[in-house]
């Protein structure tokens, strides 16, 4: 198991230079745990897509679906004392620190492409890139 962030969900549905290696990850470990948080980060982004007319609605909701469906069971709550501690530690932001958090509390590495999450906590951390070369 692995706690991917936002953005790792996003290269998986949405086309990027980084989409490649998010398949490499989910061939590398499926079994994907996020916090709650990730739904709401998801369409905000599949937002910015609608209206830049990158993707309709229907395929907004389609990407939506198929995300919903991979995390299906692996959706936490984390514990706001915790998330508070790491923001109190770090320069990360809240919404930041519950991935960082929610791997703390599973034992598990957090995938990510966020420099500031790598740099901050590189104990828990690991970049997309490495993790797949890995």
């Amino acid at each position: 198991m692995i706690v991917v962030d936002t953005n790792i969900i996003g290269y998986l549905y949405l086309t990027s230079d980084r989409s490649m290696q998010a398949e490499q990850a989910l061939v590398k470990d499926q079994q994907w745990a996020a916090p709650l948080l990730w739904r709401s980060e998801l369409r905000n982004v599949l937002a910015l897509y609608i209206r830049k007319q990158i993707l309709s609605l229907a395929e907004a909701q389609q990407v939506m679906d198929e995300a919903i469906s991979l995390m299906q069971n692996q959706e936490y709550e984390v514990n706001s004392l915790h998330v508070l501690r790491l923001v109190a530690s770090s320069t990360c932001s809240a919404y930041d620190c519950e991935f960082v958090a929610l791997a703390q509390d599973l034992d598990v590495r957090l995938v990510t492409a966020d420099r500031q999450i790598l740099d901050q906590f590189p104990a828990i951390a690991v970049s997309l890139e490495a993790f797949v070369g890995s």
